[in-house]
C-alpha cells in the first residue's frame, strides 16, 4: 500500500477554519491531484463531497461514497495540506473517475 493519498481516494478531511461561502467542517473529500504530485508535495487537490444533492447544476457529480448518495463539488476544488487528511472511506469507480476527469477539464481546461 502507498504511503501516499492515491487519486480517487475519498478520505475524510477537516476543512475548517474556512472562509465565506467555502464547503465546511469535517467531510469527504476525494484527491484529484496526480499520484506523483501526491507522493512528492506536502499538499493535494481536493474536491469534497457534498449530501445535498443538486442534480441540475453542471458542476457537481453525482456518485455514491460508503453506500451513500453523494455529490462531488468540483466548484469548491481546492488544495489542502495532507496534514487535514483522515481515514480513507471510498474510492471512486473507474467510470465515475473518467465522468470526474471530463467535468474538471469541462470547467476548467482550454476552450
Amino acid at each position: 500500500m502507498a504511503s501516499f493519498p492515491q487519486r480517487y481516494a475519498i478520505h475524510y478531511a477537516d476543512l475548517n477554519p474556512t472562509v465565506g461561502a467555502e464547503i465546511r467542517k469535517v467531510r469527504p473529500v476525494i484527491v484529484v491531484s496526480q499520484n506523483e504530485m501526491n507522493r512528492y508535495l506536502e499538499t493535494v487537490v481536493v474536491c469534497p463531497l457534498t449530501s445535498k444533492l443538486h442534480p441540475e447544476w453542471r458542476s457537481r457529480l453525482q456518485v455514491q461514497c460508503a453506500g451513500q448518495p453523494a455529490e462531488i463539488a468540483v466548484d469548491q476544488i481546492r488544495a489542502i495540506s495532507k496534514r487535514r487528511l483522515k481515514r480513507e472511506l471510498d474510492r471512486l469507480t473507474a467510470q465515475k473517475a473518467r465522468q470526474l476527469r471530463r467535468l474538471i477539464t469541462a470547467m476548467y481546461g482550454e476552450q
